[in-house]
């Protein structure tokens, strides 16, 4: 109910108990021992509507259109069976606020040309090697394909 912070030498008591929150993106696995004293609350993954008010919550001046393409193409990926990391809200925000920085053209995005499979500036949506390796393969056989 109470701790010292070291820097100023004051303890900090507090007048009730408090309640802590502790929020995981389940990268790592927590203890057993630990989670018995913890009330699990699981939050769904926003679903389109929901990640539109998101994205205009923070960027409310963001094109239309802009935003429609980059969400199709957020949720394809999201989609795509055998990644390690599917990209999530932060991801979106980031890569959006790339787009926005670069000014590329509406034509980049819509395209649906299948020897642009990897979306541009691909680098804030996957994460991680494996993930950019799937996406190249998933080029390599669109163009095999065509």
């Amino acid at each position: 109910m109470e701790f010292f912070v070291y820097e100023t030498r004051q303890t900090v008591v507090a007048k009730q108990r408090p309640i802590v929150i502790i929020t995981s993106n389940n990268e790592k696995e927590l203890p057993d021992a630990f989670l018995r004293r913890c009330f699990f609350h699981y939050i769904r993954f926003p679903d389109r509507e929901t990640m539109e008010k998101i994205v205009l919550s923070h960027y409310p001046d963001l094109k239309q259109d802009l935003a429609r393409e980059a969400l199709n193409i957020f949720f394809q990926i999201r989609d795509v069976p055998g990644l390690k990391k599917k990209p999530a809200t932060s991801e979106l925000l980031d890569w959006l606020k790339l787009l926005m920085v670069e000014d590329l053209p509406l034509d980049v995005l819509r395209s649906r040309d299948t020897h642009v499979v990897i979306p541009p500036l691909h680098g804030a949506l996957l994460k991680n090697e494996q993930d950019v390796h799937l996406f190249e393969r998933l080029a390599f056989l669109a163009r095999r394909g065509s």
